[in-house]
């Protein structure tokens, strides 16, 4: 579904990213993991076309979409979490949420979006009960799941999550968990970034671990689990 082949990208003239390859397919869960600086919100950006990829492809469903731009690749189906959350603290939830619609808001009909609004807050029950509050009111747990409904209300074929468990609290990171893995069941392919290496490889079906750039480690999640050098560097063995 989703393929880059060989590439490399940074900022100015820093390179970040060198000679990176990645598959995900279809219905499948894959994380990319690594310590902070690895590249790993630079992958994701470099995927959505935030920062142009100066070396390599990247083809989605069979499309070349390298050079397009940020919303080029939105309407093509490839959505992203960011980091951080970057709700519009200003705007209700209900707002933030149809924001997400943008992209479809002019080919759906009223039904439809509200439709897609009651899957996003059947997800997430929280966020109906805050439908006229502001987002920036909101825990930051709340804001996580707002971010996410956000994203599923662009209909994503390929929904990217990076680092979702940041800053929450371990009750919380455990509901994020298992809404991926909801979604994932569901059929909708995911891309995770996250610093959490267990809990990331434990819903993936695959895995590749990024250090300074470089993927120096892919495969089974389960393979990857249980590999010693992964224990000895990433799980505190």
């Amino acid at each position: 579904m989703l393929e880059l082949k060989s590439i490399t990208t940074g900022y100015g003239k820093f390179r970040v990213l060198k000679d990176v390859s990645i598959q995900v397919s279809t219905a499948e869960i894959v994380c990319v993991v690594g310590a902070n600086g690895a590249g790993k919100t630079t992958l994701m950006r470099a995927i959505s076309g935030v920062i142009p990829i100066w070396k390599g492809s990247k083809t989605f469903s069979g499309r070349n979409l390298t050079k397009l731009s940020p919303a080029r690749v939105t309407r093509e189906g490839i959505i992203q979490i960011p980091e951080g959350r970057l709700v519009i603290k200003e705007l209700s939830v209900e707002d933030n949420l149809l924001l997400g619609a943008f992209s479809n808001y002019f080919k759906l009909r009223k039904t439809e979006l509200k439709g897609d609004l009651g899957n996003v807050y059947d997800l997430f029950p929280q966020l109906r009960n805050r439908v006229r509050q502001k987002a920036g009111t909101l825990s930051g747990g709340e804001q996580q799941m707002l971010a996410i409904g956000r994203g599923l209300m662009g209909r994503p074929k390929l929904l990217m999550l990076d680092e979702p468990s940041l800053g929450l609290a371990p009750i919380v990171v455990d509901t994020m968990f298992e809404v991926i893995r909801r979604l994932h069941d569901e059929g909708l392919p995911i891309l995770l970034v996250e610093q959490n290496v267990r809990a990331a490889m434990e819903i993936s079906n695959r895995g590749y671990i990024l250090e300074t750039g470089h993927v120096v480690m892919e495969g089974d999640s389960t393979g990857l689990l249980t590999d010693e050098k992964v224990i000895k560097a990433y799980l505190g063995a």
